[in-house]
């Protein structure tokens, strides 16, 4: 499968319901490709969409998601102001090769970005008066080069597919720890998180966020590949090979953020930078300095993609 074809299939696939009558809407939006029932599909071709039939079974077959973004857990104590980020990634992960569906009505554009960012085949669920966020995503999803790219982690989880395995992976995620999922122990990296180990006993990870605050400290800060600074609501995807990185930015926070600083181990060059809204940007105050690339990005609005080249 070309890059050209995996770039396509990453970019969720609006699914409409409503008439013939709305195709106006829908161009204006300047959406281009469509999900929609098969008894609608030759009539949305005609009108120039670029269109896949589905099913009912096509739908009950597929993995219902939440909305992403923020959200207020009710009745749940908490001893700090963290904001609660409802995010897909570790199931995205945890799942690659599974299809999704989606309806995530006043959050169209952040769960496009999302699913892009990972890859996965999902299928969105548009809110007619999400029409216009969701279509400036696609269009500027679409201007994105393709790039085929290996996910980065720092250490391993093995999973056991249990709720609780989940939720430690739905934290570290969100804490911007990188990993790979694997299904037995790996040499790979240094650390490998089994939980039921001695090293991480199953009564720690109860507690999910005091367990992926132990991972990050057996890791340690400064052998970790990535790190955020100035936000917790900002999550990052990062894939990459020896001479290549793209990260990518997705903002859980619904508020643009500015001066965004980001540390990348190793000795990288920034070649290109795309920020939603705003379009290539040039990133702020980049140095390479103590084995680490450290740099700004001055604006970020939903989502945003940095490519890297190794330094020579």
């Amino acid at each position: 499968m070309t890059p050209a074809v995996l770039l396509l299939l990453s970019i969720p696939c609006a699914y409409w319901t409503q008439g013939i009558e709305t195709r106006d809407v829908l161009q204006a939006a300047g959406i281009k490709r469509l999900c929609v029932a098969a008894a609608q599909a030759d009539a949305w071709r005609a009108a120039g969409f670029t269109v896949t039939p589905v099913s009912d079974a096509d739908l009950a077959a597929r993995e219902a998601l939440p909305a992403p973004g923020l959200t207020t857990r009710t009745g749940v104590a908490s001893p700090t102001r963290a904001p609660w980020i409802v995010a897909n990634g570790w199931q995205f992960m945890r799942s690659p090769s599974a299809k999704y569906w989606t309806a995530p009505a006043g959050k169209a554009a952040l769960a496009a970005a999302e699913a892009f960012a990972y890859g996965a085949d999902t299928l969105m669920q548009i809110d007619p008066a999400d029409v216009a966020a969701f279509g400036a995503m696609a269009t500027f999803l679409d201007s994105i080069p393709a790039a085929d790219l290996p996910p980065i982690a720092d250490f391993t989880v093995i999973d056991d597919g249990s709720p609780v395995t989940g939720e430690v992976m739905n934290l570290l995620v969100r804490r911007n720890l990188l990993f790979e999922i694997a299904r037995a122990p790996s040499t790979r990296h240094r650390i490998t998180v089994k939980i039921g180990d001695p090293a991480y006993p199953a009564a720690e990870a109860a507690d999910p966020s005091a367990f992926a605050l132990k991972i990050r400290r057996d890791l340690t800060d400064e052998q970790r590949t990535l790190r955020v600074f100035g936000s917790e609501v900002v999550i990052c995807r990062l894939t990459g090979n020896a001479g290549r990185l793209r990260l990518h930015l997705i903002n859980y926070g619904g508020r643009e953020i500015d001066g965004l600083r980001i540390r990348l181990k190793g000795a990288w060059r920034a070649s290109e930078a795309y920020v939603f809204g705003a379009g290539k940007i040039s990133l702020g105050d980049l140095v390479v300095a103590d084995g680490a690339t450290e740099f700004s990005v001055p604006r970020l609005s939903t989502y945003g993609v940095v490519d890297f080249s190794a330094a020579r």
